[in-house]
């Protein structure tokens, strides 16, 4: 987990939704934005996997932003937005294991041939004969 958070920037806005007089007057939306390209924390090779990883959220100017306004305070939603522009990233890092393909072992598909036979018996003795 790298902490990148010094090259990030903040942009404030009025919220909407709760807080009566309060949300006309106080700008306490935050938007956290962040240049992936400009990075000097991570690598080229974890630059271009975030910026595969989170291509959605990545704007054409390359980048990234978040926008909180889950609190009441400046203060908080600047922290709630910059935690989950570091979650998103250090998710996106993380490099999944390689899945190793294996065959089924010779009892597990003779136990599936097995149990397909006593179906096809069952049905086959439900059939009405003259």
């Amino acid at each position: 987990m790298k902490n990148f958070e010094h090259e990030l920037s903040y942009k404030t806005s009025r919220s909407s939704g709760s807080g009566g007089q309060n949300v006309n007057k106080v700008e306490t939306s935050v938007t956290v934005l962040w240049k992936v390209e400009d990075s000097a924390v991570f690598t080229e090779s974890e630059k271009e996997r975030i910026l595969l990883k989170l291509k959605n959220r990545i704007n054409a100017e390359g980048i990234l932003q978040t926008t909180v306004s889950e609190s009441r305070t400046q203060l908080q939603n600047k922290k709630i937005a910059t935690d989950k522009i570091q979650e998103l990233v250090n998710k996106s890092l993380i490099v999944p294991k390689k899945r190793i393909a294996t065959k089924p072992s010779r009892a597990k598909v003779e136990k599936r041939l097995e149990s397909k036979k006593k179906l096809s018996e069952k049905k086959e003795n439900r059939k009405f004969r003259l």
